[in-house]
């Protein structure tokens, strides 16, 4: 059954989530929910898993012209399954079995019988680990905000 265009930009944005998901998860975190969704192994190595170097840009105040702030170090990795999904990845910093797992589950995801398995058993909670960190940093910043116009100015 061949999709239409709306169905293959739902299905991009899905993808997309669940990848950022991957990319944003600890090393250690995923190859425990890999080792406990029972992930295989046995993806062919199309490319890397590789490290570079990709170029950082910024820009001053959010919104003034962009520059090179510098460079970080990126792992990439593209496997193709036995069932013939190829899945691809990207991580920040040096870890090589971080990339190969995330393009694993890339692939795996790519597949409608093993997505739902893949969606709960990984996504699923590296997602919720992800907004408890992001729940908790603005609960630490927020301790710290000052509110000038609630200060008493020394009138009665």
């Amino acid at each position: 059954m061949k999709m239409d265009r709306r169905q293959e930009r739902e299905m991009e944005a899905q993808r997309k989530v669940a990848m950022a998901a991957l990319a944003m998860a600890p090393g250690d975190e995923l190859k425990r929910l890999c080792a406990a969704a029972g992930v295989i192994d046995e993806a062919e190595l199309l490319r890397g898993p590789e490290t570079g170097l990709v170029s950082v840009r910024g820009r001053i105040g959010g919104g003034g012209a962009p520059f090179n702030f510098g460079e970080a170090t990126v792992t990439r990795a593209t496997v193709r399954l036995p069932s013939g999904e190829i899945g691809h990845a990207y991580a920040l910093g040096r870890d090589k079995q971080k990339a190969r797992l995330s393009a694993i589950a890339d692939a795996l995801w790519q597949n409608p019988e093993r997505r739902a398995d893949i969606e709960d058993k990984i996504i699923a909670p590296l997602r919720a680990a992800q907004a408890q960190a992001d729940a908790t940093s603005r609960a630490e910043t927020a301790a710290t905000k000052v509110d000038f116009f609630t200060m008493v100015r020394g009138e009665d």
